[in-house]
């Protein structure tokens, strides 16, 4: 099911980078992209702008929930591995006993503090 909702959000970020490249300015006519004005257009009298807008926002909520969707794959998979690979804390004691007593002050050496 991962590998699908990968696959998808290629697709769809493929699909909405071509769709925003493809759509003009707000300065140039919408219709002005598939060769005469915006009454014979493909998309009708209201010419290709308010499809390729609509288009734009359904494939970005797309991305959006595929986005989301891997998000919760990985944290799944991160939670199930969380230990692996992670040796357990050891205490580590001294190897040289006689350094203790040359790292450490003796008691007498040490003013006492209230």
């Amino acid at each position: 099911m991962e590998v699908l909702v990968l696959v998808l959000h290629v697709l769809v970020s493929v699909a909405l980078v071509a769709l925003v490249l493809l759509q003009q300015g707000k300065g140039a006519d919408a219709g002005a992209s598939f060769g005469s004005g915006a009454s014979q257009t493909v998309f009708g009298s209201s010419g290709a702008g308010n499809f390729l807008s609509h288009t734009t926002s359904f494939l970005a909520l797309g991305l959006f929930v595929t986005s989301f969707t891997l998000a919760i794959y990985a944290k799944h998979k991160a939670d199930s591995i969380s230990g692996a690979g992670v040796p357990d804390v050891v205490e580590v004691q001294s190897v040289l006993p006689e350094l203790d007593s040359v790292v450490k002050p003796k008691d007498t050496d040490v003013p006492a503090v209230e």
